[in-house]
Parts: C-alpha cells; structure tokens; sequence
C-alpha cells in the first residue's frame, strides 16, 4: 500500500503545508507504506494548459514529460490525497491545472469507438483534504462542500473510475484559537489515516 500526498501552496509556512507533512508523519506512524509528498508550488509544476496539452487530450498520447512523470508518479501509488487551501470555493489554479493536465484522456480514461467511456482509475483510491476558513454552517447554508465534492468526487474521481475515500475538510483554518485549527487538523488527519489503512 502506498501513498501519494499532493499538495498546492506558493507558502511553505502555510497551514496546507504543514497539513501535508502531519498526515506524512501520521501515516508513517501507523505503517500505513511507503508515503510520498508531492509539493507542485516547490517542485514548479507548470499548470499552464497548452496546445500541447489539448493534443494530448484529443488523442490520448504523447503527454508532455512533466505530465508523463506525474501519470508515472501516480502509477506507483494505491492511494492519493490532495490537500489544498480553498480559495474562492474552488481549488487553487495550480492543482486545479495538474488535474486539468494530468487526468487525460489516455491515462485516466479513455473514449472508445462507440463513444463509450472507459475509467481507467479503479486502482487508485482519491481523499480530499480542503483547508477552509469559513465554518462548517457557511459551508451547509451556501452549498459549498457539495459543490466541491460535485466536482472533485463526482466530476474526477467517479468519472476516471477511482474509489471516493475520505472527504475531510479542516473548516475554521484562520480561527485566532489555534485550539479550534488544532482539533480540525487532527480529526481531518485521523479520518484520511483510518481511511488509507482501511
């Protein structure tokens, strides 16, 4: 079993960061395999959708090498776990163009003849962990945990065919008591962690 935490925050200071490193460690712990982070703002993932990129799309080959390293990456891994701030009730634009680069046509599904979908994910499980501001009732009374979960669970993960694992959102991340971000941190760690372990 093995693991691979993606995460997409220009601050390596960030709450996100430090997020991804605590579940790393907690995962370690619990001899849950090998765990690897995947830091795209430190690595310098390029999310820029390219021509290149929508050939790729189109024809199902010939992904970029960058792409072709994150597919492999992937290739090697059981589970995934995105970890990201959400800013503006979405994901931030770099890890939303690793998806848009990544998730291809070729790799995570492809189109038959008939026009027929075939999800190529089902090996891969998928745990989200949005890092939010706002509190769980913001949340419920805008609709805004089910729209992200409309278009991560349901939008990329049902549609590539990989298995829903934990949704874990840290609600409150800029509370001024860092008692409430500690207790959203730590439930939204144990949940991912009892999920991968299963």
């Amino acid at each position: 079993m093995s693991t691979l935490i993606v995460t997409a925050h220009p601050d390596p200071d960030s709450l996100t960061l430090a997020v991804a490193r605590r579940l790393q460690t907690a995962l370690d712990a619990a001899d849950a395999g090998p765990v690897t982070v995947a830091d795209l703002a430190a690595e310098g993932f390029d999310p820029r959708y390219t021509a290149a990129d929508r050939h790729t799309y189109r024809t199902g080959t010939d992904p970029a090498p960058d792409v072709a390293a994150e597919q492999a990456r992937l290739d090697g891994a059981e589970h995934l776990v995105l970890v990201f701030p959400v800013w503006w009730w979405s994901l931030p634009a770099l890890l939303k163009g690793w998806l848009d680069r990544v998730f291809v046509n070729g790799w995570a599904f492809g189109v038959g003849a008939d026009g027929r979908i075939d999800r190529r994910l089902g090996r891969l499980t998928v745990h989200l962990v949005p890092i939010a501001g706002d509190d769980v009732g913001v949340y419920e009374r805008h609709g805004y945990e089910q729209a992200l979960r409309t278009q991560l669970e349901h939008g990329v993960v049902d549609f590539c065919g990989a298995v829903r694992g934990a949704t874990a959102f840290v609600h409150e991340s800029e509370h001024e008591d860092p008692a409430v971000r500690e207790g959203a941190v730590a439930a939204a760690v144990e949940r991912v962690v009892a999920a991968v372990r299963g």
